[in-house]
């Protein structure tokens, strides 16, 4: 299908050269012509004059250039080139409260080309979030700034993710729509819609490099997220130079092949009137996604430097700053704002009457539909339901022991049940994740309401869309799955989860070389010990059905921490000592000598290779050595516990300390003088046959702590 083109009638490339040569083009704006008025009267508001609209656009491409030169670090170009679509965007199309940032039916924003920060803090202040003073412009990319690098979720109030590496925002918009349509097919009613808003997306020429956004891209398209716009700023630069190097696709047929609705602005530089119909089209088109390539020149009337890799990662330097003053006949000082460019863009009034019509709604609908209401309610409060964590089952020794993928599967359809905003899936995994919730259907284009997410064989773009889902902060609780060892393709996403502080619960089963005969490219060894060094993710190992209880209750109660959850394919029997309240602790006794009690050896073992410790124990006892065997199942919550616990746990004086697991001993030195484990790659047999060539073994165990 041809994309929509919305043009004027001079060439692109004219546009360009004439916008470097002549400060009349650098300032022309839009046609008189303007878009319909929103129907809503809290939205209905008068477009800005062609003047004031110029005055506009050049206020945030100042406040960017101003903020990256005093820093003397930044990427100025890309508001430079962005303003028009991103003044037409906040100021005419996008509902927002700026003194309510976290109001809950806003429309959401995501600058994926994270790089151009500049653009998104200038947008804040401008519109009246007071998360972005002058004083915050002013301390860009500095220490314990509201206006870092890169924008980052938890410390601006109003940027909805973290973006930066590129390709994940996009990804992240992707999930942002998804949450908003779930929730609209779920409790909106005829005249009544609670859930209501758009997800839009400023996106770049390295966003459409990186694969990931290919993932998330072909899933918006088979999904149908009508409420996702993505603008496409086409400006054929990169750090290495023109695009031409190494990009020339056709990115609109593309998005076209994967479903998408496409548009073409020639001119993003001075086509206000081409953006806002675009806007339009985009917005009639209720079953696609859409993307509208908006074609600019980055550093746009900067006279020396525009067009060129020189003002993407680089202040513009004074003599080329009042060179772009001059050119734009922009006469302010440093972050100084005209006072007529303030009072448009200023959005606090209108915001607070689009909630204040949006709380009216939601009144209306806790009288017709009380039950949803009280639902939908306790769904975007965050809060968990009163005694949620009452479905999760315990168990004893006299029950039959199984992996605990299998333990997972019951956990999780036993979580759906209480906990109504828990969705998730698998990348083609489900039958091996065992990640199907039993009560729910496929979330798909026709069925957006069921709660089972089908990614396809996409893990990094399941995870940066998962991110999207837990940031739209509405009460839903994402969870994704594949094998242990692909988490190597979505580490990115996992990172930026742990980095956002976004709860995703990773299901990551088949753990160990005991995957067996799939053999080495299938079998994880580091992961273990790598997803231990990153910060803010809770990584648990269970050994049985207890644990697995135990790592689930902990997931969903962190909700502004990522979990990843290793679980086997193997089959490992239930303990009675084993229990909910030990995982909590990180760390717990299972058997042998009680904590805070000398002993001469202790053991400690994580997953399957519990069973192993305890066995090895029963050994040296029979020895006449006193042991305590002590399970490990999350690290990090260990690390949380007070200093007396961890040493009545594992007393650093004890000389002989083994601890076992079929991964890396790398990490392990810091709690054991030993380990029995794997540090080359595993190999194709089954697990039992595995686990003896590489001496994993109750033999192994015992003579290591005899040696100590």
């Amino acid at each position: 299908m041809a994309p929509i083109v919305t043009s004027r009638s001079s060439s692109l490339s004219a546009a360009r050269s004439s916008a470097v040569r002549s400060v009349r083009s650098a300032r022309g704006v839009a046609r008189s012509s303007r878009s319909s008025p929103r129907v809503s009267a809290a939205t209905t508001i008068a477009p800005a004059s062609t003047e004031l609209a110029t005055q506009c656009i050049n206020a945030i491409r100042f406040l960017a250039i101003d903020g990256v030169e005093k820093a003397n670090s930044g990427h100025p170009g890309l508001p430079m080139g962005c303003a028009p679509m991103s003044f037409i965007l906040w100021d005419e199309v996008m509902k927002f409260n700026p003194k309510n940032p976290d109001w809950f039916n806003r429309d959401r924003f995501v600058l994926s080309a994270g790089h151009g920060s500049m653009l998104i803090y200038s947008m804040l202040h401008l519109t009246g979030y007071d998360s972005v003073a002058k004083e915050d412009l002013m301390s860009f990319r500095q220490l314990d700034s509201k206006t870092p690098g890169h924008p980052e979720n938890f410390m601006t109030a109003g940027c909805e993710v973290t973006t930066g590496p590129l390709g994940q925002g996009i990804c992240n918009a992707v999930g942002l729509a998804l949450a908003e349509a779930h929730l609209a097919a779920r409790f909106n009613k005829p005249g009544c819609e609670v859930v209501d808003h758009y997800t839009y997306c400023i996106m770049g020429d390295g966003c459409n490099m990186e694969g990931v956004s290919g993932e998330a891209a072909s899933l918006a398209g088979h999904w149908g997220l009508g409420k996702l716009i993505v603008f496409y700023d086409d400006n054929k630069i990169s750090i290495d130079g023109h695009t031409d190097i190494s990009f020339t696709e056709d990115v609109s047929a593309r998005y076209a092949a994967y479903g998408w609705h496409t548009q073409h602005v020639e001119d993003g530089n001075t086509d206000l009137e081409g953006i806002r119909k675009a806007i339009e089209e985009a917005k009639k088109v209720t079953d696609k996604p859409s993307l509208i390539k908006v074609s600019t020149i980055i550093g746009y009337g900067s006279p020396n430097k525009a067009d060129s890799h020189d003002v993407h990662g680089a202040a513009l330097g004074p003599d080329e700053v009042a060179a772009t003053r001059a050119n734009l006949n922009w006469n302010y000082s440093e972050f100084e704002v005209p006072e007529e460019v303030s009072g448009q863009m200023d959005k606090s009034e209108k915001g607070a009457a689009l909630e204040a019509e949006w709380e009216a709604t939601l009144a209306k609908y806790e009288k017709e539909f009380p039950e949803d209401a009280k639902v939908f309610k306790q769904l975007i409060s965050r809060e968990l339901p009163a005694g949620w964590e009452k479905c999760l089952p315990t168990y004893t020794s006299e029950d039959k022991g199984i992996a605990t993928r299998l333990h997972s599967q019951t956990m999780l359809n036993a979580l759906c049940e209480v906990l109504p905003g828990f969705i998730g899936g698998s990348a083609d995994l489900a039958p091996s994740n065992m990640t199907l919730m039993k009560a729910h259907g496929d979330f798909q284009k026709d069925s957006p309401a069921e709660r089972n997410l089908r990614f396809g064989v996409r893990e990094h773009g399941m995870g940066a869309i998962c991110n999207g889902i837990a940031l739209h902060n509405s009460g839903l609780i994402p969870y994704c799955a594949t094998f242990f060892i692909f988490t190597d393709y979505m580490r990115g996403a996992m990172r930026v989860a742990a980095l956002s502080e976004a709860g995703v619960i990773h299901v990551m089963t088949h753990d160990s070389i005991g995957l067996g005969e799939d053999g080495p490219t299938h079998q994880p060894i580091e992961h273990l010990a790598s997803f231990r060094c990153m910060p803010n993710m809770l990584v648990f190992r269970p050994c049985d059905g207890n644990e697995t209880a135990g790592a689930y209750k902990v997931a969903v109660e962190r909700r502004n921490m990522p979990s990843t959850l290793a679980l086997s394919r193997q089959g490992m029997p239930n303990m009675d000592t084993t229990s909910i309240a030990g995982v909590e602790k990180g760390a717990y006794v299972v058997y042998g000598v009680a904590a805070g009690e000398s002993c001469d050896v202790i053991l400690i073992g994580t997953g399957s290779e519990v069973e192993m410790c305890v066995d090895a124990a029963k050994e040296l006892e029979g020895e006449g050595k006193k042991v305590r065997v002590v399970s490990m199942p999350c690290v990090e919550l260990f690390e949380e516990q007070s200093a007396d616990y961890k040493k009545s746990v594992i007393d650093p004086s004890v000389s002989a300390i083994v601890s076992c697991e079929a991964a890396s001993s790398f990490g392990w030195g810091a709690y054991s003088n030993a380990h029995v484990g794997i540090d080359g790659f595993g190999a194709s047999a089954p697990a039992p046959a595995l686990y003896k060539k590489f001496g994993i073994t109750v033999e192994a165990v015992v003579a290591a702590a005899k040696s100590l």
